[in-house]
């Protein structure tokens, strides 16, 4: 597969939850589904610059979704939940704790 750092990380995920886990170095992405571990780790560090100790991906699975009489499905995607080595932060986060 050959996709850049930027075609891996598509979006960062800003929810309640992950605004919890940036208390303990966690940040949450949306990323490509074809995507390993490896591929997220060195994406990441590309992009901004810090060091990874782990990445978690989990597959988000499509939710039934229904518009009057016709019924069909959400997308699915994939997640990634990236810890940091201590001491690092991502800066992009920063404005985006409640």
């Amino acid at each position: 597969m050959n996709l850049t750092a930027y075609d891996i990380i598509l979006r960062p995920i800003i929810t309640e939850k992950s605004n919890r886990h940036m208390a303990y170095n966690k940040y949450t992405f949306e990323v490509h589904p074809d995507a390993n571990k490896v591929e997220i780790k060195k994406a990441i560090e590309e992009i901004f610059s810090v060091k990874v100790d782990k990445v978690h991906t989990v597959n988000m699975k499509p939710k039934p979704k229904r518009l009057g009489r016709f019924l069909g499905r959400s997308k699915g995607w994939k997640k990634a939940i990236v810890t940091l080595a201590p001491g690092e932060r991502i800066e992009f986060f920063e404005g985006v704790r409640t």
